[in-house]
């Protein structure tokens, strides 16, 4: 009965896996779609004065959180599951990143938009190196961390879960806080490293035991 209920609990998460994974695409395309001329709608310009308008005193606090999102996390993160060893884990992180690096720029070539500074121009908010100019859609920094959080929280337990996906959403609002991109640019990055991510779980698999 046991070995029965761990198979239907298997057959529910690949499911799972595969929704988010749908559903990440889809927001991807819808994304594409929505900023394929390079412009801002008046939606998403006024969510982004919204954050990028936040206090410059929230910078320290948020500055740790923008560098989560850099190449060498999923590296970092790799070495330390293999350090557990958790090795199927560490090697997703691995492909992970390598697809991050690779999807972003077949995203790029199709759709183009620069960062705030041009895009939406005027008086923003560009806090530490952040350039004014330069692509910005997808965020990859949204992509990574997306797509770790993805395949870390199945190993984890409890509202343990809760905190990458925590870290996922700060990420997506310093970067626009930053002045970095703007909101869909970190939406469809997010939904693009969702997709990874649940892709690899699919591909690599997660112990039952470790998605109670």
């Amino acid at each position: 009965m046991q070995r029965g209920n761990d198979h239907g609990r298997g057959r529910f998460v690949q499911r799972s896996d595969a929704l988010v994974a749908v559903f990440g695409v889809a927001v991807l395309l819808l994304g594409m779609l929505a900023v394929r001329h390079g412009s801002v709608s008046a939606l998403e310009r006024s969510a982004f004065r919204r954050v990028n308008d936040l206090p410059g005193a929230l910078y320290p606090a948020l500055w740790p959180f923008q560098q989560l999102g850099v190449i060498v996390v999923g590296p970092i993160a790799a070495a330390i599951a293999a350090f557990f060893r958790r090795f199927r884990l560490a090697a997703a992180l691995l492909v992970a990143t390598v697809a991050k690096l690779g999807l972003e720029r077949v995203v790029k070539k199709f759709v183009s938009r620069q960062r705030p500074g041009a895009s939406i121009g005027g008086h923003i908010h560009l806090r530490g190196n952040v350039s004014a100019h330069g692509e910005s859609f997808v965020s990859g920094h949204a992509v990574l961390v997306a797509a770790v959080a993805c395949l870390i929280v199945p190993y984890l337990r409890g509202r343990w879960k809760i905190v990458p996906w925590a870290i996922v959403g700060t990420v997506m609002v310093t970067r626009v806080y930053v002045g970095a991109h703007n909101p869909l640019d970190v939406i469809c990055g997010t939904a693009l490293g969702l997709a990874i991510g649940s892709c690899l779980n699919l591909a690599f698999g997660v112990p039952a035991a470790d998605r109670e």
